[in-house]
């Protein structure tokens, strides 16, 4: 099995998902997709090759921030072995939660079209700020893998990263704990905006920023009001620098 997460979700590294397929396929491997970022909204990955996909439908399947679910989807040669697996592994779905993803997946296309636009655009507003060295959003031309980006999906969702310069912990705590609009989760997807420091633990290439990394979640509110609260978090940060 080859599993892929494109873009990731700490460094957003796009992957070329054709090319991995098929190299892939002439070896005999199943390719298996985590297509949580991106959904079945923005992206379609068994026409770029995939065989399974995986979905957290606790994020933007979800959309509320109140349910822990995992989705699967495959072609048909597939179906069999994975019921098979489910029957085997006990799992059961409980009936709410059933209920609270249908409600969710009602407002997917809804709620994905502003937090895209509500992404881009703080996005674009963090490359302006002197505080920040580089921001990892697929959908910026200036991101490492925008051109595949562009080529296998029809949009983005709200969660990207921004590389910052040196700050001390002091600093950036600071920055963070003053934020109002801002939680601290590792989750996203929901209605609420979120942002963490985050060190990756592992990279296909060589980690090299130095810095402070932080990924962030555009949720549902206004893109002002959320710009408006980073600007002071921003302006904590560099009192305590």
């Amino acid at each position: 099995m080859v599993y892929l997460e494109s873009p990731g979700s700490l460094t957003f590294e796009v992957q070329d998902i054709p090319a991995i397929a098929k190299v892939a396929h002439a070896s005999g491997a199943v390719v298996v997709a985590d297509n949580t970022w991106a959904t079945p909204i923005f992206s379609r990955p068994y026409e770029l090759g995939v065989d399974v996909t995986i979905h957290s439908g606790t994020k933007y399947i979800s959309g509320h921030s109140d349910l822990l679910m995992g989705l699967i989807t495959c072609k048909d040669a597939y179906y069999k072995r994975i019921l098979h697996a489910f029957k085997n592994m006990g799992v059961c779905l409980g009936p709410d939660d059933t209920y609270l993803v249908h409600r969710g997946m009602r407002t997917l296309a809804v709620r994905l079209k502003h937090q895209q636009e509500a992404g881009l655009r703080l996005a674009k507003w963090f490359e302006k700020r002197p505080e920040v060295v580089k921001v990892l959003h697929p959908a910026l031309p200036s991101c490492p893998g925008h051109d595949i980006w562009k080529r296998d999906f029809t949009g983005a969702s709200s969660l990207f990263s921004i590389l910052m310069k040196p700050y001390s912990r002091k600093a950036l705590g600071a920055m963070l704990d003053g934020l109002e609009l801002f939680g601290m989760g590792y989750s996203w997807g929901g209605f609420e905006s979120l942002i963490i420091p985050f060190n990756p633990p592992r990279t296909a290439a060589a980690w090299t920023h130095d810095g402070v990394c932080l990924r962030v979640h555009v949720g549902l509110e206004d893109v002002d009001d959320l710009i408006a609260d980073l600007e002071k978090g921003f302006e904590r940060l560099d009192k305590s620098a």
